[in-house]
């Protein structure tokens, strides 16, 4: 059965590269994908002999001997759990997005314009991806890559160019999550499990992550694409947009709001997330109201037309392709997740690849099954590799094993676009081509990935 879970995977994955060449959009084989996952684990529950527990990111000792009713139990459990998970991100991305769209309502991203005073194509790429490296940080590799292609989309009008922009930023993203104990979710799976610290976070893996940024930017800056200007997109004026910087600094305060706002009650990022939103939005209509009252009086109370509503026109351009296939992509990945095919495939490498750097690692650990569970981590979810390592390996805690996991998992999956949640976003925000992406960008993600791990590898020894 898990042969069949895998057939349906590899096909629909396929299915979603081919999309150009098939001409269907990738949310169909995504949502196909995923229904198909869970309805054939449903149809044969009895046939499975490993479960993967969510929640304690492990897998279950006794399955085997449950009987159908248990199972039955535990499938929906589990399945709910997978569901309230992927809400959590997807209610989190429409938040922020609904957010960005409000602003460019105000035309608040034409402040960025003057932000960005030279219109060099090479100084707008230095300048997103640095961007990306530290709002990641903060506030996730996946909220600054929707916050970064957001703005690009309001600015820059040529599409080819930005999808180039967009394939770098998830590069830098994501390497800027690497070393935030909150800027990516595999980091933050090791920092709630006890094995790394934020500090020594810091320490081994700044220097590794800021090089799988700038490398690959450096090198994307000789290239053809990134010579000459910019062309600046034109927004259409609303009538509200003197408002514009009020409400650029109000969305984008209230979306940095959110991890602080996490760190102080505990509760998962979404939450704050809505607030934000609704904090937002009522600044939104006052500002409308406002702007409507005062085209009344200056016409005499003769101005009879209505304002627009700023949150139900920005809720309709929110992109609900791009959210739907990140659901069915998330849900398919976990169905393999339940019945412990990627635990399977975490444990396979270890047993599979020559030693290297014992003398390092306490256990004797190979820095080759570090590197594949980072290249893995393109192809497949790196949560799963990321909880099937910490059932694999028992070195204590900010042991320089767990800090290389980290940065493998966190910094690998840029080598695809389907490799982490910022490409899926990307993905999906500037249609990106799978193949697209892997001539263009992979080898620049590889580049950068390699020369970090090099790097990490060699400052080790001086911690």
């Amino acid at each position: 059965m898990e042969l069949l879970l895998i057939s349906v995977f590899v096909i629909g994955y396929l299915a979603i590269t081919l999309e150009h060449q098939l001409k269907v959009d990738k949310l169909i084989p995504a949502l196909i994908m995923m229904a198909l996952s869970w309805g054939f684990i449903a149809l044969f529950l009895d046939s499975f002999t490993t479960w993967f527990d969510p929640l304690k990111h492990t897998l279950l000792n006794n399955f085997d001997r449950l009987d159908h009713e248990s199972r039955e139990v535990l499938l929906e459990r589990t399945l709910l759990r997978h569901l309230g998970k992927t809400a959590e991100i997807l209610f989190f991305l429409l938040g922020a997005m609904t957010i960005v769209e409000i602003i460019d309502y105000f035309d608040g991203f034409s402040t960025m314009k003057t932000f960005i005073k030279a219109k060099s194509k090479k100084r707008v790429l230095w300048i997103m991806t640095i961007l990306a490296f530290i709002l990641s940080a903060i506030i996730d590799n996946l909220t600054a890559t929707i916050i970064l292609l957001s703005i690009l989309q309001k600015i820059i009008a040529d599409t080819k160019l930005r999808m180039w922009y967009a394939g770098l930023i998830v590069i830098a993203a994501n390497a800027g999550g690497a070393w935030s104990p909150i800027g990516d979710l595999t980091t933050t799976m090791l920092w709630i499990a006890n094995k790394v610290t934020s500090g020594y976070l810091f320490l081994y893996l700044f220097l590794p992550s800021l090089i799988c940024m700038v490398l690959p930017t450096f090198i994307a800056s000789f290239l053809p694409i990134f010579k000459g200007e910019v062309i600046m997109a034109t927004n259409e004026d609303n009538g509200v947009n003197n408002f514009r910087k009020t409400m650029l600094f109000s969305g984008l305060g209230a979306i940095i709001f959110v991890p602080l706002f996490k760190v102080v009650t505990g509760l998962p990022p979404y939450v704050g997330m809505m607030l934000s939103l609704g904090v937002v939005a009522v600044l939104a209509e006052v500002l409308t109201n406002y702007k409507f009252r005062m085209a009344r009086v200056k016409a005499g109370k003769s101005y009879k037309h209505k304002p627009e509503n700023p949150v139900h026109r920005s809720l309709s351009k929110v992109e609900m392709p791009s959210v739907l296939f990140f659901f069915g992509i998330l849900m398919a990945v976990a169905a393999l997740e339940t019945v412990g095919v990627l635990f399977g495939f975490a444990n396979s490498l270890e047993g599979s690849l020559p030693m290297m750097g014992t003398e390092l690692h306490g256990e004797g650990v190979s820095d080759l099954v570090v590197l594949f569970l980072g290249v893995g981590s393109a192809v497949i979810d790196n949560v799963p590799l990321v909880a099937a390592s910490l059932g694999m390996f028992s070195e204590p805690i900010d042991n320089e094993l767990w800090h290389f996991i980290a940065y493998a998992a966190g910094t690998g999956g840029s080598m695809l676009i389907v490799g982490s949640a910022a490409g899926v976003v990307a993905m999906g925000m500037e249609k990106i081509d799978f193949f697209w992406y892997f001539k263009n960008i992979s080898w620049l993600a590889l580049v950068g990935f390699l020369a970090g791990a090099g790097v990490f590898m060699f400052t080790r020894t001086l911690y």
